[in-house]
């Protein structure tokens, strides 16, 4: 890790990441990409001490309060924040302030902060998002290697339940030939269900791929999944968006699930769910990057 003296860490859009530069070690990441411009190694995490004062003095001159987004780019959980705390920090200020947080995580290490996450939920809005790509536990570890198993994220799903705290499912990425059946995807709806998750975000049953992560992604294939980088290649060649084959039938079966078990998968809707303070509360709607 080093640490730098950040010059500002709300988007225009209200959204922040106070790392940058990840220790999860997922396969597919995008944030390895280039176009980021991360000018050191990507586990090499860049600290942004001085976020929580940069928050504040934001939040001081915002005239009305708006949903704070965190997640992005960095999961806000990564293992240097047990010792940091910098999300912890920010948090309390969004809650001082009277904000609302969307935040997105893989990492069971939020339920740390859930003393807060209520206080927010109480006075503004909370809503956690949480990623959730495959339902075989092994495949997991594999794919996603230094984060939260699936069943403990899932239980951090339950818990903000139980809490009141409203819950978001990124089901993405999915990887063909690899995550992409229907056994998996609907191991994970039936997660969600439990967990009476509010919205899934997915785009389609497929990734990203550009250069930085496309590198990384591959050499991962290549230890993981013999001959199956040859096949990306043969298929895709050097695509940005890379769709499964059972793209449509996987699709079809998400949206029956979610319609018969009131569950937004409309990206559009949930994107303005995530983004919008209620009435009862605020009359105020604001945006953020995701």
């Amino acid at each position: 890790m080093h640490e730098i003296m950040a010059k500002g860490i709300l988007s225009s859009k209200n959204g922040m990441n106070v790392y940058r530069g990840c220790s999860h070690g997922c396969i597919y990441c995008d944030s390895r990409s280039h176009c980021y411009g991360m000018d050191h190694k990507f586990e090499d995490i860049e600290v942004k001490v001085n976020a929580p004062e940069l928050l504040e003095e934001s939040l001081k001159r915002k005239r009305n309060k708006c949903i704070i987004g965190t997640g992005a780019m960095t999961d806000p959980y990564i293992h240097l924040e047990e010792k940091i705390k910098n999300t912890r920090k920010c948090l309390e200020v969004i809650e001082k302030y009277g904000f609302g947080v969307a935040i997105h995580t893989k990492s069971n290490r939020i339920l740390r902060d859930l003393d807060l996450l209520k206080k927010i939920n109480k006075k503004s809005k909370c809503v956690v998002q949480m990623t959730l790509t495959t339902y075989d536990e092994g495949l997991c570890k594999v794919i996603e290697p230094n984060v939260s198993t699936t069943k403990e994220r899932v239980e951090v799903l339950k818990i903000m339940r139980d809490n009141g705290i409203p819950t978001v499912v990124w089901l993405t990425p999915i990887l063909p030939y690899i995550n992409d059946t229907e056994e998996n995807i609907r191991g994970i709806l039936d997660y969600c269900i439990e967990a009476k998750v509010k919205g899934i975000v997915i785009f389609n049953m497929g990734l990203t791929l550009r250069d930085g992560n496309r590198q990384y992604f591959y050499k991962m294939l290549d230890l993981y999944f013999k001959g199956l980088k040859e096949r990306y290649i043969r298929e895709y060649g050097n695509r940005y968006e890379i769709v499964s084959k059972k793209n449509n039938h996987l699709m079809k079966i998400l949206r029956e699930t979610c319609y018969k078990n009131n569950i937004i998968c409309d990206i559009n809707e949930v994107f303005k769910y995530m983004r919008t303070l209620e009435e009862d509360k605020t009359n105020v709607q604001l945006k953020f990057d995701i």
